[in-house]
């Protein structure tokens, strides 16, 4: 029986060379298909793993995998190849890129949620978790980063940029500098020096820019109110909107930041998986 968060045959041909290879033992008795099946069907409907439907292999078998591959760096490896295969078949360059916009979500935690992972963001009222994305043009993430909601936005992005590090390091030269966008919650003047202290010649590979924001003089000319949509601004907005489709990113249900972290880069590869199949 298929299931709505199942792979098709053409999402399965795509992601099935980029698993890690089995050493040659005995036959498995349930495929990794299968298995992919029951960890998208968990993230998508947010049920405990106990509660995996009885035609999906057992729950201990799909959380174990499930487990290795998080540990092993297997999902994030995963998400940068479709990262790379999507930004090819919108004909950029594979994993350069010159604009990356950085954005911060407040999510409440669970009561499964550890010490580890509580924090409040006082700014949004949130007890809970911030998840941290740096996304391009196409709103699909290049960095991830989950951290306490107490943790500033600031804080935030210089930890996620530091674990990144060596992508910046990496630029091309003749690649033009990269534009960090950042909305009114950064706050370049101590972001670069604390960057500069990681590696001191980040500034010639990356520049700050603060999205704008409307004035209320400027509203008021334009006879609006409330909230104004920016469009750049509006791209991460987005991204954060795809990641409540999976009930178990809505909150936090993880233990620890790291589970959180594997979420998202799960429900982007669900998303790209259904993109590169719909243009096969």
């Amino acid at each position: 029986m298929g299931y709505s968060s199942s792979l098709s045959d053409q999402e399965w041909e795509i992601i099935e060379p980029l698993l890690p290879k089995k050493k040659k033992t005995c036959p498995p008795t349930w495929t990794k298909r299968q298995i992919l099946d029951g960890v998208f069907y968990q993230l998508k409907n947010g049920c405990n793993w106990a509660d995996l439907p009885k035609d999906l292999p057992p729950y201990s078998t799909v959380y174990w995998h499930y487990k290795q591959w998080r540990a092993s760096g297997v999902l994030r490896e995963i998400m940068t190849a479709l990262h790379e295969q999507v930004r090819a078949q919108a004909a950029k360059k594979p994993k350069w890129t010159t604009l990356i916009i950085v954005d911060s979500q407040a999510t409440k935690n669970t009561c499964n949620a550890s010490t580890e992972s509580k924090g409040f963001c006082s700014y949004k009222a949130t007890n809970g978790i911030k998840k941290n994305l740096g996304v391009d043009a196409l709103g699909l993430p290049f960095f991830t980063l989950c951290t306490k909601a107490s943790l500033s936005d600031d804080k935030a992005l210089i930890e996620m940029f530091a674990q990144n590090i060596d992508y910046f390091k990496a630029k091309p030269v003749n690649i033009p500098k990269i534009t960090v966008m950042v909305d009114h919650g950064y706050h370049p003047d101590k972001l670069i020096p604390a960057l500069e202290a990681i590696y001191p010649q980040i500034m010639s590979k990356i520049r700050f820019k603060v999205a704008p924001k409307m004035s209320r003089q400027e509203k008021a000319e334009l006879g609006i109110s409330g909230f104004v949509v920016i469009p750049m601004r509006w791209i991460v907005e987005r991204s954060n909107a795809w990641m409540d489709r999976c009930k178990s990113l809505v909150k936090n249900f993880d233990r620890t930041l790291d589970n959180a972290n594997a979420r998202i880069h799960l429900c982007f590869i669900r998303l790209m998986l259904k993109r590169l199949a719909k243009a096969s």
